[in-house]
């Protein structure tokens, strides 16, 4: 952890005790503030790149504090006011699990302003604002409170992502959860190894180029006036044709996280529960550059169908909330299915680009099958893999779950080759499962 975060934790508690002992009556003096060191810390780099001013330090380190050293408050509070008492000027709450004081806005607005001056309230509390990047970056928020409440008693809560980010160093990836349905998808895989014919192939580098320089076409040159952010695709074609593998290689070659929604834990039967597990989804993705990809995604994303009754009109409802966080997410949305018909004509209208992944051609096919044996193996002299690539029409994954098959019949019998009936077993298997005739 940064020397400069516990410099800045004992700015906080001598900050909080001059503000108490001068509320108090008692001598007391506000602290400088603290100059840090050039250490290229997270949390350094943070306040130097956000240019922050003594306000927003001031709430950043109240926010950071309880994750830190929890019992900072409680143990200058007890210092300051042994006898105990009531202190509401300096806010705070009670966790669920945590019993200790957890700082609301009332507490930064005290640490900054003590509690009688009025104007100075006002000036603090802007931070608090939609209009601050603490709030339009998902920083810093305040809990939301019911109406009615003063908006600076809520609790401060500093984004998980910032606080792992400025104590371990590095930000860990969210597990899937009922908060957040979702999974990372990686791959040791690289574009050499994804057999695609050249349309496709020349597509997924049109979306390569839009990752790499979108920051400079919104802002170096501006057209953030004159175009949303974010990029939305559809991939179709059927399955095993690569459409997943494609976006875990686009997050990899461009440094993104590419998370797969899981749609079965984000659409709910009761009304309302859908739009509020997407709103959370979004909410957690935005700013973080990741990539979402939904898979199968006609069955959240489908058509909307005329209104015969109420189970209608809120399905209705969820495909039109779905259209408006898909177009305001500033990242890459990739949409999968299997068929383009499948999808609403308001989705694929704002697409910026719709990519279809075919069955792979003979020629195609003869590469997946010769990159995807190990080279472990040899072929019987009986096999020829130009004819069955010819001869039998297969995906990529049906390829691989055959030679998966043929290696382990291999292994069983004690050797390394590959028979022409363990291959033509393997593949009868496939087309079996496809509903393809033998």
């Amino acid at each position: 952890m940064s020397p400069n975060i516990l410099a800045a934790i004992d700015f906080l508690r001598a900050l909080l005790r001059g503000q108490l002992a001068l509320f108090l009556g008692q001598p007391g003096a506000i602290p400088p503030v603290p100059v840090f060191q050039d250490d290229n810390s997270p949390f350094t780099q943070f306040i130097s790149s956000k240019r922050l001013n003594i306000d927003e330090l001031v709430m950043l380190i109240t926010a950071l504090a309880p994750h830190v050293q929890p019992h900072l408050f409680d143990d200058v509070i007890q210092e300051m006011m042994p006898q105990g008492g009531d202190l509401p000027e300096i806010g705070g709450v009670k966790g669920t699990n945590f019993r200790g004081f957890l700082p609301t806005g009332e507490t930064v607005v005290f640490l900054l302003g003590g509690s009688s001056n009025i104007e100075r309230r006002l000036q603090i509390q802007r931070m608090f604002g939609s209009g601050h990047f603490f709030n339009k970056e998902k920083i810093i928020a305040l809990e939301d409170l019911k109406p009615g409440e003063p908006i600076a008693s809520g609790r401060l809560v500093l984004d998980m992502e910032y606080v792992e980010r400025f104590t371990l160093g590095y930000i860990t990836q969210p597990r899937l959860s009922s908060s957040f349905p979702a999974q990372p998808l990686s791959t040791e895989l690289e574009w050499d190894d994804l057999i695609l014919n050249p349309q496709t192939a020349a597509q997924l580098r049109e979306i390569e180029t839009w990752i790499k320089h979108n920051d400079t076409l919104l802002y170096d040159w501006g057209m953030s006036r004159k175009i949303k952010p974010g990029f939305r695709a559809l991939f179709y074609g059927p399955p095993g044709t690569g459409k997943t593998m494609a976006a875990t290689l686009l997050g990899k070659h461009t440094g993104k996280d590419v998370y797969r929604i899981d749609l079965s834990s984000l659409v709910s039967k009761y009304i309302g529960e859908t739009e509020k597990n997407l709103s959370t989804l979004f909410e957690r993705a935005e700013n973080k550059n990741w990539i979402l990809f939904f898979d199968e995604a006609d069955s959240l994303f489908g058509k909307r169908t005329s209104v015969r009754d109420a189970h209608d009109r809120f399905a209705n409802q969820e495909v039109s909330y779905l259209l408006q966080r898909i177009e305001d997410y500033s990242g890459l949305s990739i949409l999968a299915s299997n068929f383009k018909s499948n999808m609403d004509e308001a989705f694929t209208r704002r697409f910026q680009t719709t990519v279809f992944f075919p069955m792979p051609r003979p020629e195609e096919r003869l590469m997946l099958w010769q990159k995807s044996f190990p080279d472990a193996v040899k072929m019987a002299d009986d096999v020829n893999l130009k004819q069955i690539a010819e001869q039998y029409e297969l995906s990529g994954s049906n390829i691989v779950n055959v030679v998966h098959y043929c290696c382990l019949q291999a292994l069983s019998a004690g050797t390394n080759i590959i028979t022409r009936d363990n291959l033509l077993n393997g593949i009868r298997r496939e087309l079996i499962k496809e509903n393809k005739v033998v």
